[in-house]
């Protein structure tokens, strides 16, 4: 029970970058394994949501301007019929600093198969200090 479901998110992950210097998300086929109106909270606790395929797309543009590559490490997954849990270890540069960071990300799916409802829990603070940044100023675009 949920092997499609956690290689679908496998997938998706993949699709965000390999960690090159070369590698930038590939947006349209993130946004083709997202539902219509996919809600996304960038990180929990305390972090903007992110409503409607129209605002994800703008909102992954939006983060291509100060980070750069991202690497979705998967450490452990775990499923259901509906859901998919990830335990990663991710990499990425932001505002030209390196900045890896633990987090663990819940994916909801509908009917369908895609991606309904996204979470991401981060300790934003310890990004912050990785960045050189405000938790305010790690999701800002410019320097």
């Amino acid at each position: 029970m949920g092997i499609a479901q956690e290689n679908f998110i496998v997938e998706f992950c993949n699709a965000w970058g390999d960690g090159s210097d070369t590698s930038r998300p590939d947006v349209e086929k993130i946004l083709s394994m997202m539902s219509e109106d996919c809600v996304w909270q960038l990180w929990i606790p305390g972090g903007p949501i992110i409503r409607g395929k129209d605002a994800l797309r703008a909102e992954i543009h939006r983060q291509m301007q100060f980070a750069t590559n991202n690497k979705c490490n998967i450490i452990n997954i775990l499923s259901s019929d509906r859901l998919v849990m990830t335990e990663r270890a991710d990499q990425a540069v932001i505002h030209g600093l390196p900045a890896p960071h633990s987090m663990v990300a819940v994916y909801e799916l509908d009917d369908d198969g895609l991606i309904c409802a996204w979470r991401e829990y981060l300790d934003m603070a310890d990004l912050a200090r990785k960045t050189q940044r405000s938790v305010d100023g790690i999701n800002a675009s410019g320097t």
